[in-house]
């Protein structure tokens, strides 16, 4: 099958779906073992803060993969050690 240029493969409604609601479960898992163990306040407080960490540093990850691969399609990858 091959992809003529410029267009773009989109995600099937299901698939979208499906991922917004393992991303909405593992989040509702973790936050209800969080509030569920069994230690300080200050400690379930950083594991909150350690994971929503964790959660917006792999959107913008995430983000940051794409936009260098929609890129590279466009123009050549810039490296900075290349010589010129």
């Amino acid at each position: 099958m091959s992809e003529t240029p410029g267009s773009k493969q989109q995600n099937t409604a299901a698939f979208y779906g499906q991922a917004v609601a393992s991303f909405a479960v593992a989040m509702a898992a973790t936050a209800i073992g969080i509030y569920q163990l069994s230690a300080d306040a200050w400690v379930r407080g950083f594991l909150a803060i350690a994971v929503l960490y964790l959660v917006t540093s792999s959107f913008t990850l995430a983000k940051v993969i794409r936009d260098r691969q929609e890129g590279a399609a466009h123009s050549p990858v810039y490296t900075p050690f290349e010589k010129h």
